[in-house]
């Protein structure tokens, strides 16, 4: 199992200075009205886009381990950029985040054409970015007769070194933006090691500290010697328990995650067992911890003496302004490799870097700016993200791959499907559609970095008495639609013995599962 890093770093030019010194200005120009933000890079526009990664994460994985040329496996990209129907949800998207995205000429040309919010069903055509994906198709096939691997290469340098390069860095260079094609020259994904935690005989594999991924091994080995199946799916003990678990791997995930090419990150203390077994004597039976407690791994010390307590605090950010959207997808092939990714960081509303068609991303958003976090800011540096793609092997063979969008509620649902799966004997699509809750106990990877102690959504199919149970611990419940959370997982389980995959879909966003 390995990982292709396809997260791109901050410019050179962001440093923490830079907002800290912006964040000033600004909140003198507003004196104390609303909307002044304290050291909080912006969500959106030009400021918050990192090296657009995702071309050199999937060169990467052809290269090493594909068959196909990127020709191939672009052409539906092509197709699609070239022009399909719009569905709805992009259709509310674009109509909500209008007034956003309306500030940059190119972002506005391209997703209201005529001025307009697209029609559902209307054919949504981006013509520049199929024009730029063609010309990386044609540096590819130009170097073609050197062999496969030269023909990669070359499309790779035409997009990160060439033509591309170029206009996005002059486009962001003049329009207020900090990415320079320099920065793009610099960037190249990387193939790294994967973190793997235990799991009663399964193998979690997640990607690194400089994701969020470790957190759900953390909150698998919290949870490993409680009776799960005794305790009843989504009984008010199983719900209080995995909750709790989850606030205290995210308040070390909040304390010590960050790109480890820039700090230190306690990483087997962290993922061990012994570290697990200290921590978990926090873990009340009847009351809802209020407390961000992160704990001591270097020490074996269940709660760090220093840690500061979050208070929370209400968001400045418009609604309009919020990120999304993120995708996932998982695979398994006839040959046995299995493949999960959680592709996203070009969400709406999102600036569009001039006639390349290229939608810039936004996930340096999810930085701190506070000089004592492992997350803080800093050229050429990775901000920590949520995206948290997984592989479960189960006797060395593979068994499971899922991941999800829903920002910080990725590991929470992956959290529930497996062990719907695991623990409980669901099939994939039962594990899926399950009522599912999620805590947002932590520093929130977006916006203002919001903290909201005690908070508790869980969706309304969840049995009343359940919910009135969890309010008597003293969690603050937000009762949600039926289909309510925001998260939507794709997973297969894969049979060994017989060779079958079977697959889910969560029906509450527009998730496939398909076979051929």
């Amino acid at each position: 199992v390995v990982v292709v890093e396809g997260m791109g770093p901050a410019p050179m030019k962001a440093t923490r200075e830079f907002f800290i010194n912006r964040t000033n200005t600004e909140t003198s120009q507003m004196g104390t009205m609303a909307g002044a933000k304290s050291g909080v890079i912006p969500s959106t526009g030009p400021l918050p886009a990192t090296v657009p990664a995702v071309l050199d994460a999937c060169v990467t994985a052809l290269d090493q381990f594909g068959t196909k040329s990127l020709a191939e496996v672009m052409q539906p990209a092509i197709e699609l950029a070239d022009g399909f129907p719009i569905d709805e949800l992009r259709v509310q998207y674009i109509k909500t985040r209008g007034q956003v995205f309306s500030q940059w000429a190119d972002a506005k040309r391209i997703f209201m054409p005529g001025g307009r919010v697209p029609q559902v069903g209307q054919i949504f055509v981006q013509a520049d970015l199929a024009r730029t994906l063609r010309s990386i198709v044609a540096a590819e096939k130009g170097a073609a007769r050197k062999g496969r691997h030269a023909g990669l290469m070359a499309a790779r340098d035409y997009f990160y070194r060439g033509p591309v390069a170029q206009r996005i860095g002059a486009y962001m260079q003049s329009n207020g933006g900090l990415l320079s094609a320099d920065d793009m020259a610099r960037f190249k994904a990387g193939v790294g090691v994967p973190v793997v935690g235990d799991y009663r005989g399964y193998q979690v594999y997640k990607a690194g500290f400089w994701t969020a991924g470790p957190a759900m091994v953390q909150t698998l080995n919290l949870l490993e010697p409680f009776d799960l199946k005794a305790l009843g799916h989504n009984s008010p003990d199983y719900v209080h328990t995995v909750i709790e678990a989850l606030k205290l791997a995210l308040a070390d995930r909040d304390r010590y995650y960050g790109d480890p090419n820039f700090v230190k990150v306690p990483a087997a203390e962290l993922l061990s067992k012994n570290y697990a077994n200290v921590r978990r004597s926090l873990i009340e039976k009847e009351r809802a911890s209020l407390a961000q407690q992160p704990g001591d791994p270097l020490k074996m010390k269940p709660i760090l003496a220093s840690a500061a307590i979050s208070t929370g605090r209400a968001s400045t950010v418009p609604s309009h302004e919020r990120a999304n959207d993120t995708t996932c997808v998982n695979v398994i092939d006839k040959n046995g490799n299995v493949f999960s990714a959680t592709p996203s960081g070009a969400w709406l509303p999102a600036v569009v870097a001039g006639d390349t068609g290229v939608l810039m991303g936004q996930r340096l958003q999810s930085a701190l700016t506070d000089e004592n976090s492992p997350n803080v800011v800093a050229p050429g540096k990775r901000p920590r993200i949520t995206l948290t793609p997984t592989v479960v092997l189960k006797n060395g063979e593979p068994f499971m791959v899922l991941s999800t969008p829903g920002g910080d509620n990725q590991d929470q649902a992956l959290l529930q499907v497996l062990l719907n799966i695991i623990e409980f004997g669901m099939n994939p699509q039962e594990a899926v559609e399950a009522p599912r809750f999620d805590t947002q106990h932590y520093i929130s990877s977006f916006d203002d970095h919001e903290f909201l102690a005690g908070t508790l959504n869980i969706e309304s199919r969840v049995d009343e008495k359940t919910i009135a149970d969890l309010k008597a611990r003293g969690h603050k419940v937000k009762v949600q639609a039926p289909f309510g959370t925001l998260s939507a997982p794709t997973v297969i389980v894969f049979d060994p013995s017989t060779g079958v995959s079977s697959a889910g879909a969560d029906p509450r966003r527009g998730r496939y599962a398909v076979a051929w």
